[in-house]
Parts: C-alpha cells; sequence; structure tokens
C-alpha cells in the first residue's frame, strides 16, 4: 500500500495549462519515495492525452470524465494538488494555484515520506492565481 499524490487539472481551461510544468516537477520530485504520484484528468482519455502530451507517458495518469473522483475528493477548485493516504483519508489538498498551499502539501508528503521537498516555487513558475470550477 502506498501514498497517492494526484495533480488534479482540467483539459479544458487555461488555468490547468498554466500549471503543467510546475506540478510535473512537483510530482517527478517524488518518482523514489514510497508513494504514488499521478496526473488525474477531468476528461475522457483523449483529452488527457491532447493536454498533458508526453507527460501522459512519464507520469502515471487517471481519467475523471464524471469527476467523481473530483466530486469525492471534495474538490471545489482546480487545478488542485492532493495528498490521500494509506486509509484512503485526505492528508492534505491545495486547491487552484497557491505556491505556498502547494508547498506545504509538498512538505507533509516529504516528511512523511522521509524524502527531499521540492522548491516551491522557482523562477518560471506561474504567479498565484484562483482555479477555476471543479465541478461546472
Amino acid at each position: 500500500m502506498f501514498h497517492l499524490v494526484f495533480a488534479v487539472i482540467d483539459p479544458y481551461t487555461y488555468e490547468s495549462s498554466w500549471i503543467l510544468e510546475t506540478a510535473a516537477r512537483i510530482l517527478t520530485n517524488f518518482f523514489g519515495a514510497d508513494c504514488r504520484v499521478a496526473w488525474l484528468v477531468t476528461g475522457d482519455e483523449k483529452a488527457a492525452r491532447e493536454f498533458l502530451g508526453p507527460l501522459a507517458e512519464s507520469i502515471l495518469t487517471f481519467v475523471d470524465p464524471d469527476r467523481e473522483v473530483v466530486k469525492a475528493l471534495e474538490i471545489s477548485e482546480l487545478p488542485a494538488f492532493v495528498h490521500i493516504s494509506q486509509d484512503l483519508s485526505i492528508e492534505a489538498s491545495a486547491q487552484g494555484w497557491d505556491p505556498a498551499e502547494w508547498r506545504e502539501v509538498a512538505e507533509n508528503l516529504a516528511e512523511k515520506m522521509s524524502w527531499t521537498r521540492p522548491v516551491i516555487p522557482v523562477d518560471g513558475d506561474p504567479v498565484g492565481y484562483p482555479g477555476t470550477p471543479a465541478l461546472s
């Protein structure tokens, strides 16, 4: 059993496209840790592949076209960064792109995994912005 960490994105919004590179950097930081990192795309497989391009091949990708997982995780804004514990509870979550909130989730995960913390933000990351409604 592993912790699961999602970068949740909407393939139909600019707000999610702006965070792809940053989210990929954060997710890949945890590749060797005792967790599984993945994209959760609120679209079908075709939308996920078109939106993520090669990132769909390099990082585990789940699709949620009916947003059932998004509802279950009680996500209200996308993009989001969610850490799910082994007991399936939500360990930590950040919604929209707030670098301080994403850093807090990543630091909590790094502590739990005894892993290196990613630097958030780095030069080139977007400035913080509110997300888009997750369930519209």
